[in-house]
């Protein structure tokens, strides 16, 4: 049996997956914000509960929103800020007694997509998650592409291309927790479209309830919505303009707003060099989980 984690922002994931990638076991819980030992007690907590249900004892592969690095073998680059420095694999190879696999959640993503969802069968995936935070993964030819220092895919922590005087303000004004001004990751996470709709109503709405108002003809909804998927579509744009991807896989809770498959495409070609775009974009068959499934996938060894 393979255990996967996926250590989230909001939410820490558990899946069990049998020997052919059946699914035996699944929960959520919250994560506990701001609190690393709480976060290694849940953790184990799901590992537990995946074992006394099935009655198996499972390998661990964990998606973390960051990355180790090989320097230090400590965790770096996670939005979730609390478990920057530490030596996670360390404390929970410690706590589970066996050897545990991390990777970035992104990575993770890409990979089950690549291998079953939306983009088996091509040969440059890229995907991106768009939650908590924003990330993405690149496998080329059925490997994750990690990179010498472990960012390869640290897309959310480039500046958001193209700035109109509104983002040029905003980032100005609201620095990223990297240190940086205007990293895409302010503008195209979850969090950043909330954070455009607080600013532009003085009231603070979830991701389901902007889109459900702006389909009630809410203007100022609308306008975060439509800011939202132009900054998505720069930014996308840029990526492509290197990476050149056969497919673009959508995942994170945002990818379950579906006027973005019609939106984003149609803005693309105006921000590609050449002005022409034929990639398709798709949401993560496997929905906002399937970064769970990577993880479980990563002792597929």
């Amino acid at each position: 049996m393979r255990i996967g984690i996926d250590l989230g922002g909001t939410k820490i994931e558990v899946i069990a997956l049998s020997d052919n990638g059946v699914e035996l076991f699944r929960q959520r819980i919250a994560t506990p914000r701001g609190d690393y030992v709480k976060s290694l007690q849940a953790i184990q907590y799901l590992v537990d509960e995946a074992e006394k249900v099935t009655g198996q004892t499972g390998t661990v592969g964990i998606g973390i929103p960051g990355t180790l690095s090989p320097v230090t073998g400590k965790v770096k680059n996670a939005n979730s800020v609390w478990l920057n420095g530490q030596d996670l694999k360390r404390d929970l190879e410690n706590l589970l007694k066996r050897e545990v696999s991390i990777a970035n959640d992104a990575n993770c993503m890409a990979m089950s997509e690549a291998v079953d969802g939306a983009g088996a069968g091509k040969q440059i995936v890229l995907a991106l998650i768009l939650g908590t935070g924003c990330g993405s993964g690149i496998v080329i030819n059925g490997k994750v592409h990690q990179g010498a220092n472990g960012i390869g895919g640290e897309w959310g922590h480039n500046p958001l291309p193209w700035q109109d005087e509104e983002e040029q303000q905003i980032a100005k004004t609201v620095p990223c927790y990297c240190g940086r001004q205007g990293c895409v990751e302010l503008f195209v996470s979850g969090t950043g479209l909330c954070d455009d709709y607080q600013r532009r109503s003085g009231n603070r709405l979830n991701g389901k309830d902007i889109v459900r108002l702006s389909e009630q003809g809410d203007v100022i909804a609308e306008q975060s919505l439509q800011a939202y998927e132009r900054r998505l579509a720069k930014s996308l744009a840029s990526y492509m303009n290197v990476l050149d991807p056969d497919v673009v896989v959508f995942a994170g809770g945002v990818c379950n707003i579906e006027r973005l498959y019609q939106n984003v495409p149609k803005l693309l070609p105006q921000f590609i060099f050449g002005q022409e775009c034929s990639t398709p974009i798709k949401k993560a068959v496997h929905g906002d989980s399937s970064g769970v499934r990577g993880a479980a996938w990563l002792w597929n060894k």
